[in-house]
């Protein structure tokens, strides 16, 4: 079963362009499971939309690729990192289209 994870994390959204910079280097883009990802700006930091396949996949990606990439991008920084909350939603509609779109 499908989940879409939302994430909005109160950092500047420069740290987003790192972040999704470094990942897709080291990807090409395609990450088993994910079936969209969109990123966006927002009044005080970034947001994450992502549907997965499954939950399994999303956390897998999160715990090996993300926060080790999040971790390597943040060392050397001080003061607290960005504040961030997750909330799962049920998607009740998708569409993908076949396209090997990459931004």
């Amino acid at each position: 079963m499908s989940v879409a994870i939302r994430t909005r994390v109160s950092a500047p959204v420069e740290l987003y362009d790192a972040v999704h910079a470094e990942v897709v280097r080291r990807t090409g883009g395609a990450v088993d499971g994910l079936l969209v990802h969109v990123g966006l700006p927002t009044s005080d930091g970034f947001e994450v939309l992502e549907v997965w396949d499954s939950r399994a996949a999303y956390e897998h990606y999160t715990e090996t690729l993300v926060a080790p990439v999040v971790a390597e991008l943040s060392a050397g920084r001080t003061g607290p990192g960005p504040e961030m909350t997750t909330e799962e939603l049920e998607p009740r509609g998708l569409v993908i289209t076949q396209s090997p779109v990459v931004v």
